[in-house]
């Protein structure tokens, strides 16, 4: 395809410019490259290509494929618009600046892209067009010809420089017309024209001792561009010969590290005169722009020495060529090219770019998952600029090479939970000598998943709780742990399943979703509920969630909030006391009665003693503390009491210690007859001082009512008149009530059971201690009874009647 574009421009004069826009597509299979030609000058936003279809791709997949232009030099020049594909001027480029007088010139970059990774070599073109004229460093040019130099004698002239190459650099030199002087042209090693003023008539300085000509230079471009010059000739006399350089070019090969004020080369023009014409002074001429003006370069004027004055470097310029003039000291000149070439050394080291990196990365991404685009440079050239990439540190990871770009990709498995992130020291290696490197550090996290269910340090734990505990009190704290992060490690808890029979567990316990806490809802009962067993379920919120169970035993401890109960003597008696026959006769250490008691509590707060706390006379009687047994300590004697009360304490082991009473009358007889009466005195005189005592409780309280009555009386006297006191009869008391006729039927059957039983009449007098077996009679009235129905015992004694006196006879004791 062939694209032509005329401008025309109004200077001076009229000004033709045709841009010949040359494009050609080439694309080599061997070579794996895209080749494109264009002309310079063109202008921006010019469409240089379709590289989308040069490199069969779809346009809808360029985004997603991020294809790109990477390149140091042409990203300034190209830009891609990833809509379409086409490939676009971005500044205007000038092949004299970016190549100079290469005769090829290239602009190279890469086409890269992703999903899958890969890049495209794209090699452009610049074609030269003629868009520089031909110009000569000085505007005149002097020259002193002796008037006697002999017709063809040749006079080096100064070349005119172009820019351009080929046909549009300079291709011929014009004279303007003279009677004296011809022009011609020298063509070199390198092929450049030198032109060389050829004298085809003697001078005569006396005629005309000044020549001004005109030198133009033209270029082979359409249209044809020149430029020109004044030759200035001064006549003068005697000096014929010139000087002499052989050869006329020079060439230098400097490494790019050479030390400054070191010698180039040593020039030696030669002159045939003598003295002061045979004088020779070196001199540099400008040529080109990249030339001795930098001060790169000094020469000695007397010597011909060439020194370097500044650093080389070869990436900045490859060659220099400077134009050196001998001068006589009668004015001849000549000119000679001194060629330097500059030779790489390894003094760059190579760079490393991170062109593309994906970071975090999830832990479960596959092996051979790309992470970082990394791009290679080194300025050097040849085996410096040949780099090898490598990683430092042991890491699941590798470089896989890609012409000066490195893959890093992913090598094997990945754990966030070992490793969170990693520092990746990528090394670059040229193979100069001594080899130079430099090193990158790329950081890469690691995103975590959800692939780590909550764990509980222990299979199972165990909890204490004591009863009686306070509603809602925290009473354990369960933890799971789970090494993610983020909603993958927050944890919710929560009581999935009962083991316990107790069939409302919920009604006792209740846990914290978030802080796994357990707390009571309700106070424990040891004597209910011994032991709970649950299941706790620790569940992550990440997607999916992930769970663990644990087993969580909750014993509870026991407290001592029971006190001993007596089974025997039996406590549900009223508050009467119960009696014990104990035989006259019994040998020391006989068996009494037993008390009996149990506790709803346990272990040490289960543990029961027994202890007396009350004993009318404790020399005669023992308690076992561990049974409860009561046994004698000795014989009874006729002066010993009859009755003995005895009070005893069971208490249990716990903290606080809680205790209970049970009272027992014992009485000392063979036979039960022998002990009524008295008993039946006994009884009279303790009921007598029980209601005494109350009594005694009674009249306080209302000694107490008048006194305060008495106070509010006499305030309220100030208002009213005092009216007399109200008069109170006299309590009535009985002193001597009748004997409560449940008293014997107290008696129980214990250790020692009574033989006999009797129907039998007491005499109401205590001080008489005779009984008689009577015939039963109904002429007695109930009240005179010491016994009768006690319904709340379960035992009854026969309602009798007591005869007088004088219906039988009477037995003493």
């Amino acid at each position: 395809m062939v694209r032509m574009e005329s401008l025309t421009q109004g200077c001076t004069g009229i000004r033709w410019q045709v841009i010949y826009v040359l494009f050609y597509y080439l694309c080599s299979s061997v070579s794996g490259q895209i080749h494109y030609s264009i002309v310079e000058e063109m202008r921006k936003d010019s469409v240089i290509a379709n590289i989308a279809d040069d490199l069969g791709f779809d346009d809808k997949q360029l985004s997603s494929r991020k294809l790109r232009i990477v390149s140091r030099a042409a990203e300034k020049y190209f830009y891609l618009d990833l809509n379409n594909g086409n490939l676009f001027i971005k500044d205007r480029i000038d092949r004299e600046t970016l190549c100079g007088t290469e005769v090829l010139c290239f602009l190279t970059f890469d086409a890269v892209v992703e999903n899958p990774f890969n890049n495209f070599k794209i090699k452009v073109e610049i074609q030269d067009i003629n868009d520089n004229s031909p110009q000569f460093y000085h505007n005149t040019i002097t020259f002193e010809i002796i008037e006697l130099t002999s017709p063809g004698a040749r006079f080096a002239l100064q070349r005119a420089e172009d820019p351009d190459i080929g046909s549009n650099s300079v291709q011929t030199y014009k004279l303007s017309d003279n009677q004296y002087f011809t022009l011609t042209e020298n063509i070199r090693i390198d092929g450049s024209k030198y032109p060389e003023l050829v004298l085809e008539k003697p001078l005569d300085r006396e005629k005309q001792d000044i020549h001004r000509l005109i030198l133009t230079a033209l270029d082979g471009g359409n249209p044809i561009r020149s430029g020109t010059t004044l030759l200035k000739v001064t006549v003068i006399d005697a000096n014929d010969n010139a000087p002499t350089f052989i050869p006329n070019m020079y060439k230098v090969n400097l490494k790019e590290n050479i030390s400054v004020n070191s010698t180039v080369i040593m020039l030696n023009a030669t002159d045939n005169d003598e003295g002061v014409n045979a004088q020779i002074t070196y001199s540099f001429i400008k040529t080109s722009g990249n030339i001795h003006h930098t001060g790169i370069f000094s020469i000695n004027p007397n010597t011909g020495e060439i020194r370097i004055n500044g650093n080389l470097d070869i990436e900045e310029t490859k060659n220099y060529e400077l134009s050196v003039q001998a001068k006589d000291g009668g004015g001849l000149v000549a000119h000679c090219t001194v060629l330097v070439e500059v030779i790489d050394v390894n003094d760059n080291a190579p760079e490393i770019s991170i062109t593309s990196l994906s970071s975090p990365i999830p832990e479960d991404s596959a092996p051979g998952t790309m992470i970082a685009l990394i791009e290679i440079n080194d300025q050097d050239s040849g085996d410096n600029a040949d780099v090898h990439c490598q990683i430092l540190e042991d890491v699941p990871f590798n470089l896989l090479s890609s012409d000066n770009y490195y893959r890093l990709v992913l090598s094997g498995t990945i754990d966030r939970e070992k490793t969170s992130s990693y520092n990746i020291t990528i090394i670059a290696t040229d193979r100069g000598s001594p080899p130079l490197s430099s090193t990158r550090v790329l950081r890469l996290d690691i995103s975590d998943v959800n692939d780590n269910p909550p764990t509980f340090s222990k299979s199972s734990y165990m909890a204490y709780v004591p009863e009686n505990n306070l509603p809602g009190a925290s009473i354990f704290s369960i933890q799971a742990s789970d090494p993610d992060t983020g909603d993958n490690a927050k944890i919710i808890y929560s009581i999935s399943n009962t083991i316990t029979e107790t069939p409302s567990v919920t009604s006792y316990l209740s846990i914290n979703i978030e802080t796994g806490v357990l707390y009571a809802q309700r106070s424990f009962d040891y004597e209910q509920n011994k032991e709970f067993i649950i299941e706790v379920t620790a569940s992550d919120t990440g997607s999916p969630s992930l769970s663990s169970n644990v087993t969580l035993f909750i014993n509870i401890v026991d407290q001592n909030d029971n006190a001993p109960k007596i089974l025997y003597p039996t406590p549900d008696t009223g508050g009467s006391v119960v009696f014990e026959m104990v035989p006259f006769v019994s040998e020391p250490g006989s068996l009494i009665t037993k008390v009996v008691a149990v506790d709803a509590d346990s272990g040490h707060n289960s543990w029961l003693s027994y202890h007396f706390i009350q004993v009318s006379d404790q020399k005669h009687f023992v308690i076992s503390e561990r049974t409860g047994e009561i046994r004698t300590s000795r014989i009874f004697n006729e002066k010993d009491l009859l009755n003995y009360k005895v009070v005893v304490m069971v208490k249990d082991n716990g903290n606080p210690i809680l205790s209970a009473t049970a009272t027992l009358s014992l009485i000392i007889a063979d036979d039960f007859q022998q002990v009524v009466p008295k008993l039946s005195n006994k009884l009279k005189d303790e009921e007598t001082q029980n209601n005494l005592q109350l009594y005694l409780v009674v009249g306080l309280a209302l000694i107490s009512l008048l006194f305060i009555i008495t106070v509010m009386v006499a305030i309220i006297s100030k208002c009213k008149q005092p009216k007399p006191l109200p008069a109170f009869s006299s309590l009535a008391t009985n002193l001597y009530p009748p004997i409560d006729p449940r008293t014997f039927s107290m008696y129980s059957d214990g250790s020692l059971p009574l033989p006999y039983s009797y129907n039998m009449c007491v005499a109401l007098d205590p001080a008489d201690g005779d009984f008689s077996y009577m015939n039963p009679s109904r002429n007695v009235l109930v009240e005179n009874l010491i016994d009768a129905d006690n319904t709340e015992q379960g035992t009854q004694f026969p309602k009798e009647t007591c005869p007088s006196a004088e219906q039988g006879p009477n037995i003493k004791e």
